[in-house]
């Protein structure tokens, strides 16, 4: 049975061609009749340098104004123990008097004391307040000339460096420095810059080494310690001592509550920043070379804790720090870790196995 042939072949084979499309023709422009525009009119936008915005570690955000009942319930409790405290000095005081005119004597000697020492603990800790305040003025100020080269507040923010480290051995040379090259620099960049390079920045290396004692340190004490309960205590109470050291090279004068105040500012900057969460890099850069593998699960959880308190010392040098550090000079987490696997490395070595 044969198949017949489609009605729609065409056996004749048509020869190939060429066509030319023209354009189509454009509408013509309408040109513009030149004119003249007055100077005044004129504003020119000057380009940007190529250089990166300064950011400013963010500061505690200030909570929405409110009753808060958690602050009156604090404050009501604090002046029922402020007045509970005064009728029991008063009383005793009268029960001494009541035994003896010189016990009654010395009684109120010993009130006095101690009223003149709370005195004094609450000066400090308003003036460390007023210290961390005044570091987080310099921050903004030498960001605004940076980013916006205002010349006031390159001034401003000179001005109030001086004042912070004027009296301290390590930053004299650094102060005579700066007063002799700072009239011959105008530029507000310049100043910021000049500041940094001569005072601010002769602190980082010590607070390199203060960041990794301390990461060593909490290595150590997880590594040791028996109880999950005391590892948190450990590590708590050196990161806050790490804290203080970093403050107090910086300029500041951290007081208990301006401790607490500084973590809550390294807190949030951890949170703006992501820099709880290890990255990728740095976990490959531990287990990557078998270091957890070769560790005890003790030595292991020590080296997390000491990468941890690593990144919270690295939070705390950018708040405490006056001046903002160049994105270059600025110390990465990456020589850290690497200096804390060496250790765990050599004390592991050290170890003698069971």
């Amino acid at each position: 049975m044969s198949v017949g042939r489609s009605p729609f072949v065409n056996d004749d084979h048509r020869r190939p061609q060429a066509f030319r499309i023209d354009p189509a023709a454009r509408p013509d422009k309408v040109r513009r009749q030149p004119r003249a525009v007055p100077t005044s009119k004129i504003r020119f936008d000057e380009e940007p340098e190529g250089q990166d915005i300064v950011v400013v570690p963010p500061a505690v955000l200030p909570s929405s104004r409110g009753l808060k009942w958690g602050s009156i319930l604090i404050s009501a409790l604090f002046g029922l123990f402020v007045l509970w405290a005064g009728l029991s000095a008063t009383s005793l005081i009268e029960q001494l008097f009541a035994r003896s005119v010189y016990l009654g004597w010395l009684g109120v000697g010993l009130a006095g004391l101690a009223g003149l020492a709370a005195l004094a603990i609450i000066i400090r800790e308003i003036w460390g307040l007023l210290r961390l305040d005044r570091i987080e003025h310099v921050q903004a100020d030498a960001a605004r000339a940076l980013n916006h080269d205002d010349n006031a507040a390159a001034k401003r923010a000179l001005s109030a460096l001086q004042s912070v480290y004027q009296g301290r051995h390590d930053a004299a040379w650094g102060l005579k420095t700066l007063a002799e090259h700072e009239t011959e620099v105008m530029d507000a960049k310049d100043r910021i810059r000049l500041a940094d390079r001569d005072l601010v920045s002769a602190f980082d290396g010590e607070a390199h080494r203060i960041i990794a004692r301390r990461s060593r340190r909490v290595t150590m004490l997880t590594a040791v310690t028996p109880a999950a309960a005391f590892d948190i205590l450990f590590v708590a109470v050196q990161n806050l001592r790490m804290l203080r050291e970093i403050a107090t090279l910086y300029g500041g004068r951290p007081s208990t509550l301006s401790t607490f105040r500084l973590a809550r500012m390294v807190i949030g900057h951890l949170a703006v920043t992501g820099g709880l969460a290890l990255s990728d890099s740095v976990i490959q850069h531990v287990v990557g070379k078998g270091l957890i593998g070769r560790l005890s699960a003790r030595f292991g959880e020590g080296a997390v804790n000491g990468i941890l308190t690593a990144r919270i010392g690295l939070a705390a040098v950018d708040v405490c720090r006056p001046l903002p550090q160049e994105a270059e000079a600025k110390e990465t987490l990456t020589s850290l870790v690497r200096e804390l696997a060496n250790f765990s490395s050599e004390r592991v070595n050290a170890t003698p196995s069971t």
